[in-house]
């Protein structure tokens, strides 16, 4: 029987934890405040600031898990490198975990190192290089925090009145001690997509159909699945999201984002764990939803 730590214990998480233990796993959940919703189905649980890497490295003691899953981008990753050097599993891995916690590295990955299609973009950590990323990359642009998630801290600007409040939103927004934004080139997108993509131990690399989804005001609002779409371009987000995984290595699933454009996909974002939009799987859209299948692919199933 493998023990499970998850690093993260919010709604997703707490479906995570129902799939584990269906497999026999013994979880124990950690977050930083008591009565989290994976913490009210795991069989044990810890409350402390996965930021702190003093009281991480306690918890990992104290319980020895065979295996860490992190279910959010607030933790001190370099903890995670350590950890995995001492023959812990990371799932996916502790390099995916450290990549996606904030927007910069994994932009920087798709677009300079494996060449995928994304807006373009500039980042800035105050007004003043906000102020010339704008101007950079021209308006509409849309405007979000480093470190963030559910559309927390994004907003589109149309005009030069609205770049100080963009600039105040994406501050607030952003989670952790990252204060750093990206400003990013506005894509003419008819769709928005998440790709799931499942990694494993053993085998090819496997998608879900695509998950067409809908934000406003930068909130997640609905998805649906199957999305329809044009098969040279579900062709093109699969390759693409094979690359990124096979660069960040290890074995579960990936929400990969992707706005599909008239004449082209375009890479978005990426969540190396079940994707709030993927929520559309437990109506038995699929034969396993995004949460069993996390879980079997981590095991090796």
């Amino acid at each position: 029987m493998k023990k499970v730590m998850m690093l993260g214990s919010g709604e997703l998480g707490k479906e995570v934890v129902i799939a584990l233990q269906r497999l026999g796993c013994t979880v124990i959940a950690c977050d930083a405040y008591e009565g989290a919703p994976a913490m009210q189905v795991a069989d044990g649980f810890e409350v402390f600031s996965m930021l702190d890497g003093d009281a991480l490295e306690k918890a990992v003691r104290k319980h020895s898990p065979n295996i860490i899953v992190p279910e959010v981008e607030s933790i001190r990753t370099d903890k995670l490198y350590e950890f995995e050097g001492e023959g812990i599993q990371v799932t996916p891995s502790a390099k995916a975990a450290n990549f996606t916690m904030n927007r910069k590295l994994i932009r920087d990955l798709a677009a300079k190192d494996l060449g995928l299609r994304t807006a373009p973009y500039a980042y800035a950590t105050n007004i003043e290089e906000f102020q010339s990323a704008v101007e950079k990359i021209g308006l509409p642009c849309v405007v979000k925090p480093l470190m963030s998630s559910s559309g927390k801290g994004q907003s589109v600007v149309k005009d030069a009145s609205e770049l100080e409040a963009a600039f105040t939103y994406a501050m607030e927004g952003s989670r952790g001690d990252l204060k750093e934004i990206i400003v990013e080139g506005f894509i003419d997108f008819h769709t928005e997509i998440t790709l799931l993509t499942v990694t494993q131990k053993e085998g090819e690399t496997l998608f879900c159909a695509p998950i067409g989804h809908r934000q406003e005001r930068g909130d997640y609002q609905e998805s649906w699945q199957p999305c329809a779409m044009d098969s040279a371009q579900l062709e093109e987000a699969q390759a693409m999201a094979k690359k990124v995984t096979e660069a960040l290595g290890g074995a579960g699933i990936w929400g990969i984002e992707f706005f599909l454009g008239h004449d082209a996909v375009y890479f978005s974002e990426l969540s190396p764990r079940p994707h709030d939009t993927g929520m559309v799987t437990l109506a038995g859209t699929q034969n396993f939803n995004e949460f069993e299948l996390h879980a079997r692919a981590l095991l090796g199933l």
